[in-house]
């Protein structure tokens, strides 16, 4: 059914929009405290995604809650809510505690996880599944890879492969880089540079469209599968700062 289909769509895409509203840590700049909202497409269904990022003492927490609305809510009711803590520095981004809350699948799934780097291994929950892997190399939660993402995008580094890990198990991601191109979203137009990223033998492609002018920050996201749009989010506000600073806003 086409309902089923689109609530499908709708989980996969998470992997590449949840909390990505950010902007990315170099040598030079810190991740400026904010808060963005999109506006998602996903096949016949329509909703948003909030996004807050808070600095803490050794990096920063970023929560995301993404909500159906219009007629999906009567298919779709619920949230997909996630979170990550991380370390950020010259060096790059280092995941602490990833969690997520989702009620808009037909099965509720809770996650928890903690990444102990110490000792060289993450171990979580799953519902009432308990789970533990090794880290063998940097590896990131949902949330965390996509500031890494934009680490590198800033800094030049020249990595095309990143693990990530998704659920039940660690994937890797194949990334490239395209022309940039002008990208008009309600928040405003922007010359922006588009970021693809996919898992191997994965029939899905995200694309963010990354803005330099605001950080890099994607104003734009869009997934196809089999070379068919299914998810397209469009940035439609920004605020930088805390609540009372300067900011930015889509009626500016």
């Amino acid at each position: 059914m086409k309902i089923r289909r689109t609530r499908r769509d709708l989980l996969a895409a998470l992997a590449g929009i949840a909390c990505i509203a950010a902007q990315p840590v170099d040598a030079g700049e810190t991740l400026v405290p904010h808060e963005a909202e999109y506006r998602i497409k996903i096949s016949i269904a329509s909703g948003t995604m909030r996004t807050i990022v808070r600095e803490t003492n050794d990096g920063f927490d970023v929560r995301s809650v993404l909500k159906p609305k219009g007629l999906a809510r009567v298919f779709m009711d619920g949230t997909i809510e996630e979170s990550s803590v991380f370390s950020a520095g010259t060096s790059g981004v280092r995941p602490k505690v990833y969690a997520s809350s989702d009620t808009l699948s037909k099965r509720h799934k809770v996650m928890d996880f903690v990444f102990d780097w110490q000792n060289g291994v993450v171990t979580g929950t799953i519902n009432d599944e308990v789970f533990e892997f090794d880290l063998d190399g940097d590896v990131h939660d949902r949330v965390s890879i996509q500031y890494q993402l934009m680490h590198n995008l800033l800094s030049g580094a020249s990595s095309t492969e990143y693990a990530m890990l998704d659920g039940d198990e660690i994937k890797d991601l194949e990334i490239t880089i395209a022309e940039p191109r002008t990208i008009e979203v309600p928040f405003g137009t922007f010359e922006a540079i588009a970021v693809r990223h996919q898992t191997a033998q994965s029939n899905r492609v995200t694309t963010l469209w990354c803005a330099e002018e605001l950080g890099y920050l994607p104003v734009l996201i869009e997934q196809h599968r089999d070379g068919k749009r299914r998810v397209r989010a469009e940035l439609t506000s920004y605020v930088a700062g805390m609540p009372g600073e300067a900011s930015m806003s889509a009626s500016e």
